[in-house]
């Protein structure tokens, strides 16, 4: 009798170590998001892990890297673009959950100096003079062909007139918080990122603001991916709660749906 008991408490204890590997992964999602949220989103992970028991796994990118990842199969449960051409791509690449979609957040496009630079109060419209503005120094953004805070830097300034002259300056960076970082350095005297982005870096400074209609509405899209487990669906209905809209804009982001809790 009681060697049967001990026989059963044996496998009770190898099906657990069997088990409990399997079950632990369950309880993990991978999100995949643009760098510039990484502040953010690092926070809301921790809150949502601790109050969910489900660990986010976050990997941060320009979103086009994330986007062709996702394409060569990484495996990720959420994708969040910071433009919605990186998320039309993954969809139509039969990669994304279209029904899950939502654009999430918006942002703005600032001019950025290092905090000591003497630069200072830009105003940015019509006739700006970007290049005459860095002198003989480095102009720091995204790549402008593939990096979403890039591409709105180019659109806004080919439509203010400033690209052309410009354009020999630019360092082009893998992503938006590369760009930040060669501007925070001082290794470019002047950098083109997001209002959230300039927020949490304290050597820089901003100098001056885009106008909101001299490039497309900056959008970030999130969606779970066609592979996405279960879980994916909590976690994108926190990332559209009260608690979510009040860190996203304690960061300097524009919460875009209605709050859903």
């Amino acid at each position: 009798m009681y060697r049967i008991a001990g026989l059963f408490a044996a496998l009770a204890v190898l099906c657990g170590l069997v088990l409990s590997p399997a079950l632990a992964e369950d309880k993990r999602l991978t999100v995949f998001a643009a760098a510039s949220m990484k502040n953010a989103l690092d926070e809301l992970n921790t809150a949502y892990a601790a109050n969910t028991g489900v660990k986010i796994v976050a990997s941060y990118a320009a979103s086009s890297t994330l986007a062709k990842q996702i394409e060569q199969g990484a495996p990720a449960d959420i994708f969040v673009s910071a433009d919605t051409d990186w998320m039309d791509y993954a969809i139509a690449r039969k990669d994304i959950d279209e029904s899950t979609r939502i654009n999430l957040l918006g942002n703005s496009l600032v001019l950025i100096a290092p905090k000591d630079s003497a630069i200072d109060n830009v105003a940015i419209g019509r006739g700006f003079d970007l290049a005459k503005l860095a002198g003989d120094g480095r102009i720091a953004a995204g790549d402008v062909n593939a990096v979403p805070a890039g591409k709105y830097a180019k659109a806004a300034l080919e439509d203010l007139g400033a690209w052309r002259t410009a354009e020999p300056k630019f360092a082009m960076a893998d992503s938006v918080r590369a760009a930040l970082t060669l501007v925070a350095r001082a290794e470019a005297v002047l950098g083109i990122v997001y209002a959230s982005d300039a927020r949490i870096e304290p050597g820089v400074k901003i100098v001056g603001t885009f106008p909101a209609d001299s490039h497309r509405p900056i959008v970030y899209p999130v969606a779970a991916t066609a592979a996405a487990k279960a879980e994916a669906a909590g976690y994108l209905a926190f990332l559209r709660s009260s608690r979510a809209k009040t860190t996203f804009e304690k960061y300097g982001f524009t919460f875009l749906p209605r709050p859903t809790s």
